[in-house]
């Protein structure tokens, strides 16, 4: 069996705790060394094969992880935030079916989350943003023309851009291209969970300037929208005492079942 594991954003305590489990009764850990944290491999079995798939293609993790199948034993493959967001894994488990490998995905903390959490945010404020959207520029993976930065900036919804850290002049310019204006809030947050991790809450005409001065070129999310300022929005309606939910009941009902009773 492989397990695809998510290592979460990079504090090594916020892997989950199947995650973890995992990682302690695999035989062999392939890990996405560039971007997943060390520390977790600390928690492996003695005698555990370690391999760091930035130093291997797909075809050399693939064959690691048949010759481990061969000894009918475990493989985990750790991959960094949750592996469902650019973690190139349908291709390895296309392969895995080809060769009849099993296989599971153990979902993890995605770095959008961790950023968030370092920002204090919430993306989806009522009134200001209901949407998220996760992208990134293009570069040498190319992005379709219908995904393009300023279509998704016509929204206004709350960006969240992956891999895009070294091209924020760009980007800039796409943001400004689509709608946003050079005003609107934006934030950068590098290497989130991590002890070296810095945020910086800006504007999207100041993007480049302000990531330049922190020398921030990669391992960075950039969030855009007006719910970076985490202002002017309306109040949930979950936790509103006029309103009723499934589990209590509001004024709201009080003044609607009033408001029938006069009607008769």
């Amino acid at each position: 069996m492989v397990h695809i594991v998510g290592a979460g954003p990079g504090a090594p305590d916020l892997i989950t705790v199947r995650g973890k489990e995992l990682i302690s009764q695999a035989d062999t850990i392939i890990y996405a060394g560039s971007l997943v944290n060390p520390a977790l491999l600390e928690y492996r079995k003695e005698g555990c094969r370690v391999l760091n798939s930035a130093y291997m293609t797909l075809d050399q993790v693939v064959e690691a992880v048949r010759e481990t199948e061969a000894e009918g034993k475990m493989t985990v493959r750790l991959h960094t935030g949750d592996p469902c967001i650019y973690g190139a894994i349908r291709e390895q488990m296309d392969e895995f079916d080809r060769l009849g490998i099993s296989y599971q995905v153990c979902p993890g903390v995605s770095s959008f989350c961790g950023a968030a959490a370092a920002l204090n945010m919430e993306y989806t404020l009522p009134e200001i943003s209901q949407s998220v959207v996760i992208t990134r520029m293009a570069g040498r993976t190319p992005v379709p023309e219908r995904e393009s930065i300023a279509s998704f900036a016509a929204h206004g919804a709350t960006m969240v851009l992956f891999l895009s850290s070294g091209m924020v002049a760009e980007l800039a310019d796409e943001l400004m291209r689509g709608g946003y204006g050079a005003d609107t809030p934006a934030a950068i947050v590098y290497r989130a969970t991590w002890d070296d991790e810095k945020k910086v809450v800006c504007t999207v005409g100041t993007l480049a300037e302000r990531a330049a001065g922190e020398q921030i070129r990669k391992t960075a999310l950039i969030i855009l929208g007006n719910a970076v300022s985490q202002s002017g929005y309306a109040l949930s309606k979950l936790y509103d005492s006029g309103f009723t939910t499934e589990y209590r009941q509001g004024s709201d009902s009080e003044e609607a079942a009033l408001a029938q009773k006069e009607r008769k």
